[in-house]
């Protein structure tokens, strides 16, 4: 097996508002690979990121790295999270209130780091004019952006991502996916994000993990987990967001979210400038393909 992988093979008894939950999750993921981890509240998502990241440990199994061992319970390796390279975006932002936006970065820069990044950061989360600005001063979701940033700032290997965008909205949260996309393709970095959003699963992820009662109840490429086979729907209106697009015989194929359900289209052509991915729209929809009509 390559040693340029994330390698995760962990069991353990899950906490649930319904009691105890045996959790046994499997997989990988290749090293600059971005996978999304989605499913139901209370599934195991979030405990999963935290086992990763060395802040709880699970009953049993096994984290390795890149070659290194996190964590393996049959020889009782347990690696400190210091040790781990890992940024890691939290649901409650955990910022430091006493500190001020800037100051929570520099705090987490490592010390052989240049500080131009701090900078880098603070313009592209676009957050540079409240940079003297302590979380209490901030709204949700710019403390968000901050932690983002913050997770960022010392060129991590791993980056978790616990819906770290949620809070955002869809201009800045397009925003934001395009420049980590870009970052990562630039560091080379790893990235697991939990997400419950099918648009930024699409745009976003190499594969998908869905997980149901601390099992993977199915995973794949977002395509192979989303997309049905039925590429027909007799809807009068269809309101959606365009996720990805392609021509193919003289067609335009636009793969859709449609009503929290991922659809295939055909459409004509010469909508290919108004279909990008991200756009929402509207379409009149008959069951003659001559008849669609694009409204919006």
């Amino acid at each position: 097996m390559s040693d340029k992988i994330l390698d995760i093979s962990i069991r353990h008894s899950l906490q649930t508002a319904n009691g105890i939950l045996p959790m046994e999750i499997s997989f990988v993921a290749e090293q600059g690979s971005i996978t999304a981890i989605t499913g139901p509240s209370g599934a195991g998502k979030t405990t999963l990121l935290r086992q990763i990241a060395g802040l709880i440990n699970p009953n049993s199994g096994y984290i390795r790295f890149a070659g290194n061992i996190w964590l393996d319970t049959s020889v009782r390796v347990s690696q400190y999270s210091q040790l781990r390279n890992i940024g890691f975006v939290f649901q409650d932002y955990a910022l430091f209130p006493h500190l001020t936006v800037r100051q929570n970065l520099l705090f987490a820069l490592d010390k052989n780091t240049d500080n131009a990044i701090v900078d880098e950061l603070l313009n592209a989360v676009e957050l540079t004019q409240l940079a003297d600005r302590k979380p209490h001063q901030l709204s949700g979701g710019q403390q968000q952006r901050v932690a983002l940033a913050r997770a960022l700032v010392r060129k991590p290997d791993l980056l978790l991502l616990d819906e770290p965008l949620a809070a955002l909205d869809h201009h800045m949260r397009r925003r934001l996916q395009a420049y980590l996309l870009s970052l990562q393709k630039q560091l080379g970095f790893t990235m697991l994000i939990v997400t419950h959003d099918l648009g930024e699963i699409f745009r976003m992820a190499h594969q998908v993990i869905v997980i149901e009662n601390g099992q993977i109840a199915s995973r794949g490429t977002p395509s192979e987990v989303y997309l049905p086979e039925n590429e027909v729907d007799d809807q009068l209106i269809l309101y959606g967001e365009v996720l990805f697009c392609t021509v193919y015989d003289g067609h335009l194929l636009v793969n859709a979210l449609i009503q929290q359900s991922v659809r295939n289209l055909k459409l004509p052509l010469h909508w290919l400038s108004e279909m990008s991915p991200g756009r929402s729209f509207a379409l009149r929809y008959s069951l003659d393909i001559a008849e669609i009509e694009l409204i919006k």
